[in-house]
């Protein structure tokens, strides 16, 4: 790898993909932490309009490397990308020089041995002197070595799941989502490699200059939209004593708080919970002594 551009900047630049499963959550979660941005005419690139960040547009698998000679300075990608990245660093003898800041909760998936249905369980175990076709050498080379397996690594660039119908080999080390494509192809899921979703990534050392500033509120907005997913404001009345058991039922809850209703023993309490609040968790609080529930969204929440 080239030696990285670590030129001063006062904007922060952030590498997304153009197209493909990961673009649009990417886009619409910086939304949501309130960045707008005009784009170019050509689409490759995004100016900042509420904040001195931009988004360069690109492929998914260009991510790490723009991190690795300081073409971006953070990169929303899949892990599966940056850690296969990240192995063939070391297998070249270098420590990579970009890692992984946060973990963003979509774009879910594995990377998993596959073997044929037909295989009963013992010949899915024995991996020694089979092929196995892959699009991540660098996973599965660590993977093997680290268990002591000896079996020969094909790589290919795409149509990983037919290999073992065309004779490339014997089994397959791909992403799984849903695991309809590898039915589709007579095959089964057996071990998992990794658990994969859309990271933030960026680089090993902190910023020196006014990007690191712009990097922390960036962090700071990501945390809380992050974990406002899921999370609901609960409202509700009771009698002072059934306050230890109503918290009880909400271990998720934050710490509440807590007003007293003027002339009773009772008291008004609301909680964040992070939760999801079902119907269910509703009936058993009503059934401990809970009253007037109600169950708002959080929109935005800074701690």
């Amino acid at each position: 790898m080239s030696a990285p551009n670590r030129a001063v900047r006062d904007r922060l630049r952030i590498a997304v993909q153009k197209s493909g499963r990961l673009a649009e959550p990417a886009r619409a979660l910086l939304a949501s932490c309130g960045y707008a941005w005009r784009e170019t005419r050509d689409h490759l690139f995004c100016i900042g309009e509420t904040m001195p960040i931009d988004l360069l547009l690109v492929r998914d698998d260009d991510i790490p490397g723009l991190l690795a000679d300081g073409t971006c300075d953070l990169g929303i990608v899949g892990r599966n990308v940056l850690l296969e990245r990240a192995g063939e660093c070391v297998l070249a003898g270098a420590p990579a020089p970009f890692r992984e800041w946060r973990g963003l909760g979509f774009g879910a998936c594995k990377l998993a041995l596959a073997v044929p249905q037909q295989w009963g369980e013992a010949q899915a175990l024995a991996l020694d002197g089979l092929r196995i076709a892959t699009s991540y050498p660098a996973l599965l080379t660590q993977w093997l070595d680290e268990r002591g397996i000896a079996a020969e690594v094909v790589t290919l660039s795409g149509s990983v799941e037919i290999a073992p119908r065309l004779g490339k080999a014997d089994a397959i080390c791909d992403l799984v989502s849903s695991g309809a494509t590898l039915a589709a192809n007579q095959l089964r899921a057996t071990d998992v490699l990794l658990e994969s979703e859309a990271v933030l990534a960026g680089p090993v050392a902190p910023f020196g200059d006014a990007r690191a500033e712009i990097a922390a509120l960036l962090l700071r907005r990501f945390d809380a939209v992050l974990g406002l997913r899921d999370s609901k404001l609960l409202l509700f009345q009771a009698a002072s004593c059934n306050v230890p058991a109503l918290m009880a039922l909400l271990p998720d809850a934050e710490q509440p708080t807590v007003m007293r209703v003027d002339g009773t023993d009772r008291v008004a309490l609301q909680a964040v919970c992070r939760g999801a609040v079902t119907w269910q968790r509703l009936e058993d609080l009503k059934r401990a002594g809970a009253d007037a529930l109600l169950v708002v969204p959080v929109e935005r929440m800074l701690a």
